[in-house]
């Protein structure tokens, strides 16, 4: 389970940063079942099973914080492994818990902003976003929804496609280099985030092309997600640069293919933050 879960992290097969979270920590229940015949040895294992899991996106602050979380609560609090143990269950449903009551927290003050009849332009696949909208317009709003398609991995597909199954919602497909043509049918740009560090945003590439443009022709900009993803110290971002093939399958003749996954948008082209526990205007 953890191995398996690493391993998806890694590929990038489940997209939304807290889900990623609260699989990884989920993943750790794996060691309940271990046998172990010292304390010191269970900590250990611990530790490496977290640091693993931790290490397959250092680009995800929610990740870093869940499994940073469940290693302090347990290593060094406990006098036996059957101590532990129940330890870390306590914490981990403790920190799960915590990552979907931010995320879903979030997504509900988020819901409460949108008017009927707008229109917004979105990136990425944010399961958080997605809640917001779905709340709003199960509360009887009508909406029009641009999704960038988010290559080089085409996140945004799944965007799209979770859109159009919500009644009420005019769902469009557009491709990144488009949304510069939508931005003036739009009332404002509206995204998740990866993490925001020393006043910089981090999330999935293509985010501050799209935000400066919002920015140069006056489209606000909201960003939505738990406010654990807002670091204050302790975490330094990691960029993670993808494969190439994910680009182009041919070889690459005479030239190299850079493949960052996420990119830096400073907070100063930010309207606003929306998260569990305020919302902070800029």
């Amino acid at each position: 389970m953890i191995d398996e879960t690493v391993e998806e992290i890694r590929e990038m097969q489940t997209h939304s940063s807290s889900v990623v979270a609260v699989k990884a920590t989920r993943a750790l229940s794996e060691l309940l079942d271990r046998e172990f015949v010292t304390l010191e040895e269970y900590e250990r294992d611990l530790e490496r099973n977290a640091g693993a899991l931790r290490r397959a996106n250092p680009s995800h602050a929610s990740l870093y914080n869940a499994m940073r979380e469940v290693t302090e609560s347990v290593v060094g609090e406990t006098d036996t492994v059957d101590e532990a143990k129940t330890q870390t269950r306590e914490t981990i449903e403790r920190v799960v818990e915590d990552v979907e009551r931010g995320k879903r927290r979030a997504a509900e003050t988020a819901a409460e902003t949108f008017e009927d009849g707008e229109t917004f332009l979105t990136h990425d696949y944010s399961s958080t976003v997605l809640e917001a909208v779905e709340s709003a317009v199960r509360d009887g709003l009508e909406l029009t929804a641009y999704a960038t398609e988010a290559r080089p991995r085409y996140l945004g597909r799944k965007t799209a496609r979770t859109l159009a199954t919500m009644d009420r919602v005019d769902a469009h497909l557009i491709v990144d280099g488009a949304s510069g043509y939508v931005l003036e049918n739009c009332d404002r740009v509206l995204i998740g985030m990866d993490c925001i560090v020393d006043d910089v945003l981090y999330n999935r590439v293509g985010t501050f092309p799209m935000v400066a443009a919002a920015n140069q022709v006056g489209v606000p900009v909201t960003i939505v997600g738990s406010g654990a993803k807002i670091i204050e110290d302790g975490f330094r971002f990691e960029n993670e640069f993808r494969s190439p093939a994910e680009v182009m399958l041919e070889p690459a003749e005479g030239f190299s293919i850079d493949n960052p996954a996420y990119d830096a948008t400073p907070m100063s082209l930010i309207d606003e933050v929306i998260t569990d526990e305020q919302t902070r205007e800029y």
